[in-house]
């Protein structure tokens, strides 16, 4: 199978480095018209660079918490490509959490960046596939891929808003995927676990000791590359996985078979 993507218009929030970046210079490299979609504009400049001669990428900066933000990028994404076939939720962020700290406000960040954003997005965006899907009486409508995490069921002390925001996020996926069915929408998630994420690699940078434990608790031995993960949620996205929906998949290299809470959940 080819998991073919070519035509298709996607777009990918959190583009601007890491996984989000790796799935949409992925999802070009396969054919695909892609809509890089970030805060930061600067980076997404240098990625994407001028467009002007490419008519398969473009980017969009802006705060996606914005409800008009997120308007905003759904327009520009029809008036360059005219359609939007699927979507990558793949914004995302991580802080720690004090669990006895009354002050501590990082579970409404979290739920409001990994959560909240990723929902009103997809609400916004499924209308335009319901839309463009009238009249049509079979194939699917789109595909919405959320980016989640292992720490959604397995997690170090620290991470507990980062947690819950991820099982927040799989529920979404779930609900979305029953509420969208019936107009041929499917919705997926892809949890992942160690992965050479931007967020990781400056981690490391100031706790080197963490890649021994992250390799000593994955039973395949290593940190997974972004690319891996593209490669998955192209899948997910391809008339391939046509009936595949609600579905958490995890990519850990073994990661959950273990139980070791108190190791890093990256």
């Amino acid at each position: 199978m080819s998991f073919s993507i070519e035509g298709k218009t996607a777009i990918v929030t959190g583009a601007a480095n890491g996984v989000g970046l790796a799935i949409a210079r992925h999802f070009a490299q396969k054919g695909a018209n892609v809509m890089f979609a970030d805060l930061d504009e600067g980076r997404l400049a240098k990625e994407v660079g001028d467009t002007r001669d490419d008519d398969t990428m473009r980017y969009f900066a802006g705060d996606l918490r914005e409800r008009l933000t997120l308007a905003n990028l759904l327009s520009a994404t029809l008036d360059a490509f005219d359609r939007v076939d699927i979507l990558v939720n793949g914004s995302r962020q991580m802080m720690p959490t004090d669990p006895l700290d009354p002050e501590d406000d990082s579970i409404e960040a979290l739920l409001d960046q990994n959560l909240i954003t990723a929902f009103r997005l997809s609400q916004m965006v499924a209308k335009r596939m319901i839309k463009q899907a009238e009249g049509q009486d079979e194939g699917q409508a789109g595909a919405i891929i959320n980016l989640s995490s292992i720490a959604a069921r397995r997690t170090h002390p620290s991470l507990l808003g980062y947690s819950v925001s991820c099982a927040a996020l799989d529920q979404m996926t779930r609900s979305l995927a029953v509420a969208l069915a019936a107009q041929r929408i499917r919705v997926n998630a892809l949890a992942f676990g160690s992965v050479m994420s931007a967020s990781l690699k400056d981690t490391l940078k100031t706790h080197r000791e963490y890649r021994g434990d992250i390799e000593e608790h994955t039973p395949l031995g290593r940190i997974a590359a972004p690319d891996e993960l593209a490669e998955a949620v192209q899948f997910l996205a391809s008339d391939s996985a046509r009936f595949l929906t609600g579905q958490i998949m995890t990519i850990d290299g073994g990661r959950t078979l273990l139980d070791p809470v108190a190791a890093p959940a990256h």
